[in-house]
């Protein structure tokens, strides 16, 4: 069964993975190099590593059904499973070990609405989802650390322990919004019942806001890959899709 959707036509690319096709060849070329083609025993895959790089961002890309996607690359539903779990995990943000002195990072949890109730719950936007701690740098606006996943009640304040962002990010300075009280982290100034706040106090809390407003970005890019909006995927494959997400957002910005 011939495909409809290849990765040798670049026509292709840009409206399936949200990259261009020469950001799209540069990730096939990290993929290869860390030996991701490398034949193994057993039933070889029906598709080259391009078509498969290409069938798994077009999954996160418009959140189509396996049974969709099976007659588009021309192979079973069966393998477009077998393509996602494998690739998927594969093509993860590997979160920075390091950061410089005198770098600022920031914070936020989003909410991913989840079908998989065993590792989601029912959260402010009424949904069953899972909240993710993201990171951002504040100058270059890449993503640096994604937490695990945990239930979509779980407030970000107890999330940013939970989820390991906090051991990720260490010491580095953090700004977050008020959601993280008691954390050390960098946040707005309150206002107290009855008081105003003091000029600098509101001024400080303007260019927060403003700073603060980069992740907020982060996440409007990063839901253009629709399976961010309703995940089918179950057990760790919302936690995979995050993170290849995220490396599919730096790789937007940095190229």
């Amino acid at each position: 069964m011939a495909g409809v959707i290849t990765a040798s036509e670049s026509s292709w690319i840009a409206p399936f993975t949200g990259l261009s096709p020469r950001q799209f060849a540069k990730l096939v070329t990290v993929l290869r190099r860390a030996g991701v083609d490398t034949h193994h025993r057993g039933r070889p895959w029906g598709l080259s590593l391009d078509d498969r790089t290409l069938l798994v961002t077009a999954y996160w890309r418009t959140n189509l059904t396996m049974r969709q996607l099976a007659p588009l690359f021309g192979i079973s539903k069966s393998a477009v499973d077998r393509i996602i779990d494998h690739l998927g995990p594969l093509l993860a943000l590997q979160p920075r070990r390091r950061f410089a002195k005198e770098a600022v990072l920031i914070v936020d949890g989003t909410l991913v609405p989840t079908r998989d109730h065993g590792v989601a719950e029912q959260s402010k936007n009424y949904r069953y989802s899972t909240n993710h701690q993201v990171v951002i740098d504040a100058d270059t606006r890449l993503v640096v650390v994604v937490g695990q996943p945990l239930p979509g009640n779980r407030n970000d304040c107890k999330a940013w322990g939970e989820s390991g962002a906090k051991a990720a990010v260490g010491h580095t300075m953090t700004i977050a919004d008020g959601g993280y009280p008691g954390t050390g982290l960098v946040m707005p100034h309150r206002r107290r019942a009855g008081e105003e706040l003091a000029e600098w106090k509101q001024e400080h809390n303007r260019s927060h806001k403003q700073v603060r407003a980069r992740v907020e970005h982060a996440f409007a890019h990063m839901k253009t890959w629709k399976i961010l909006r309703d995940c089918r995927l179950k057990g760790d494959g919302v936690h995979h899709a995050m993170l290849g997400i995220a490396r599919l957002h730096n790789l937007t910005l940095a190229t």
